[in-house]
């Protein structure tokens, strides 16, 4: 089983302006960890999202997405309402505004967490939004940790929001602090360049890497590829060509999602199973997970690809 944490949330995307020049919007379900779960169930992979979905016609919405994805909604639903992202995208790229308070998906708990994660989890993995501040953040941080503690593979994607952020050291000393109990880190490189400012991105890199340690580290660079490290290991991958771009949502959390999938199928489920990884095995995952964010680029919003158009390409 592969556990996933953190935000759920509508957006609600810009479209075309309306004939008197107002936006009109779509709400699609979303939210990082939402759509690492959404993307992990369409691939084939059991997944349970360990957040709570409001009962109001919004959290509708994402629950009938999560189990349509074939995907367990570990926790009850609840009467809290449902968080609003407001997007805006320019030539492809989205911009986000958030709109989060005292919501359903932040009525965390560690006891709560405990109660509802699958006893046969063998992969966690949480991020982005729920890891910035309040008790929902504190409360993900020392899951995570117990996680790692008890030999679940542990994955982290900050997926850092700048303009949610109030207390910049705090938050940063929080992602460094999960960063030593993850197996697996993700980030992009806008990303990095926040967690690490003032550096090249060649500096930055090379101190995230080294605040993190020897597991898994991936860093994405959207049109420019990614790259794979593990130990001594280092892969580049360019970015496959896609054409008809609708919009770039949702396209690292696919990528994501395929990572965590690819570890699932090829039995990489302990810390020491790691050592099986190998630069071929990187060069293959890295590959196929950009082709599975391409596809999903070629959607609006976040629309991950199902494992059978994967397995078509």
């Amino acid at each position: 089983m592969i556990s996933i944490g953190g935000e759920n949330l509508i957006d609600l995307v810009s479209t075309k302006n309306d004939k008197n020049g107002l936006p009109r919007y779509i709400a699609n379900p979303g939210g990082s960890p939402f759509n690492v779960a959404i993307a992990a169930g369409r691939q084939g992979q059991r997944t349970s999202y360990l957040t709570p979905v409001s009962e109001d016609a919004l959290g509708c919405l994402i629950a009938e997405r999560l189990i349509e994805s074939s995907v367990t909604l570990a926790a009850p639903r609840v009467h809290f309402p449902t968080s609003l992202a407001v997007v805006s995208v320019t030539e492809g790229i989205p911009s986000y505004a958030f709109h989060r308070n005292a919501t359903a998906e932040r009525q965390v708990s560690l006891q709560g967490l405990e109660r509802t994660m699958a006893t046969d989890t063998s992969l966690f993995h949480v991020g982005s939004l729920g890891l910035i501040d309040g008790n929902d953040a504190i409360a993900w941080e020392s899951f995570f940790e117990k996680c790692h503690n008890q030999g679940i593979v542990t994955s982290l994607d900050p997926n850092v929001r700048p303009g949610l952020i109030t207390e910049r050291k705090k938050y940063s000393e929080r992602i460094r602090r999960m960063m030593q109990h993850a197996d697996i880190f993700k980030l992009s490189d806008e990303d990095l360049a926040w967690l690490y400012p003032d550096k090249t991105l060649e500096d930055a890199l090379r101190d995230c890497r080294a605040d993190f340690g020897d597991g898994l580290f991936i860093l994405t660079m959207g049109g420019d590829g990614s790259l794979l490290f593990f130990e001594k290991i280092e892969v580049s991958i360019a970015a496959p060509n896609t054409n008809n771009l609708a919009d770039t949502i949702g396209a690292g959390d696919t990528y994501m999602a395929t990572i965590l999938c690819w570890l699932m199928e090829s039995g990489l489920i302990s810390h020491s199973d790691f050592s099986k990884i190998d630069k071929t095995a990187l060069e293959n995952v890295g590959l196929m997970a950009g082709k599975a964010a391409a596809i999903n680029c070629q959607r609006s919003g976040c629309n991950p690809p199902w494992r059978e158009e994967l397995l078509n390409i």
